[in-house]
């Protein structure tokens, strides 16, 4: 294992230690309230994590090269999760969406599953030169897309789609295709949110957001801000958060970077950004020095999920942009999730060992 293989995996677990701890600040009270049992939550991610940090040491021993030749089984099979989802009995609906599969002893979310197999299948596919293929790409992506937003998870969605652009860019796509790639995402992405009435909701919130009165901004918004001008610069201190008491919606998944800030402050918050900043460098550094095309782009897609997802999950939770159901990497509550990002860090491991 070299230092950049050392360091992306440090990285990912000290977010994801940090995490648990956010975990325990965010969870205790609702937990006891809902379940009985202040640590179950913090119980399930730590058993996450060992799955995860187990997968990423066992991946990263695997030569990339391999999955060139399974990426289309791999994307398949992930496609064919995703429909699941739909099967009364294996779907599980929760707050209004299908994105779960119910497998007795815990629940898999197979979009998580699709940011990788996708970025796989595009890298292999892509890394072969060969010319009109923009049509074809736009229907996969299209598809992809398609199977998670009628779930619906528009946040998910558009993570894929800005991810597959990526990699159809950096693969050495003609910039005009580019462009008409990215005016039909925007009118797509403008269309989804005049379609839901919820999206519009967001959205209207958003515009007529005013620091001075926030009785027109929505309570969710609300109580982000509330959070983020406890923390001030050097937060309010570990264990002594207000927004945890069921103030503060979606405390251990989307919002859970909110109520960092609240503890935390300004200081803590700039270090997560940091070490994301750092993270996302790296990889990109990784790609840059892959053996091939296929290793570049595979890694260049990795990188870009987590980045994107990132940036997403912090902007909205600091209010630069609507608010959008986007969970924060390695940090926030959810199994499928983090052992999907260690993968791909075990796989970035491996890239980076076979670096030119």
């Amino acid at each position: 294992m070299n230092k950049a293989g050392i360091f992306l995996f440090l990285n990912a677990l000290f977010l994801s230690f940090l995490g648990i701890f956010i975990l325990y600040e965010s969870s205790t009270y609702s937990a006891l309230l809902a379940i009985g049992d202040k640590y179950y939550f913090v119980k399930n991610q730590l058993i996450w994590l060992i799955l995860g940090v187990v997968a990423c040491l066992l991946i990263s021993k695997i030569e990339f090269k391999k999955y060139y030749n399974i990426a289309l089984p791999l994307l398949l099979s992930s496609l064919f999760l995703l429909v699941l989802v739909f099967v009364p009995g294996l779907g599980v609906k929760l707050k209004g969406a299908y994105r779960w599969i119910n497998l007795g002893f815990t629940v898999l979310q197979p979009s998580e599953i699709l940011k990788i197999t996708l970025t796989i299948y595009l890298a292999a596919w892509l890394s072969i030169k060969e010319k009109g293929r923009a049509l074809a790409f736009l229907m996969l992506v299209s598809l992809s897309v398609l199977l998670v937003i009628i779930e619906p998870d528009m946040g998910t969605a558009v993570v894929i789609g800005a991810t597959a652009t990526i990699v159809y860019f950096l693969s050495g796509a003609a910039y005009r295709d580019l462009v008409f790639i990215l005016l039909l995402m925007l009118v797509g992405v403008l269309v989804l949110i005049k379609l839901e009435p919820y999206r519009m909701a967001r959205l209207s919130s958003y515009q007529n957001l005013d620091h001075k009165d926030l009785t027109t901004a929505s309570y969710h918004v609300k109580q982000i801000l509330i959070a983020l001008g406890s923390g001030g610069f050097s937060g309010v201190g570990f264990g002594n958060s207000i927004q945890k008491y069921a103030y503060l919606p979606e405390s251990t998944t989307d919002s859970i970077f909110a109520l960092f800030s609240e503890e935390a402050g300004f200081i803590g918050s700039t270090i997560v950004i940091l070490m994301f900043g750092a993270l996302s460098t790296l990889g990109f550094l990784v790609a840059l020095r892959a053996p091939d095309l296929f290793g570049k782009l595979l890694a260049a897609g990795i990188v870009s999920f987590i980045s994107i997802q990132a940036f997403i999950n912090i902007a909205s939770q600091v209010v630069l942009i609507p608010l959008t159901g986007i969970p924060l990497p390695f940090i926030s509550y959810g199994g499928s999730s983090l052992i999907i990002n260690f993968v791909s860090i075990g796989i970035l491991m491996n890239i980076a060992k076979r670096r030119k």
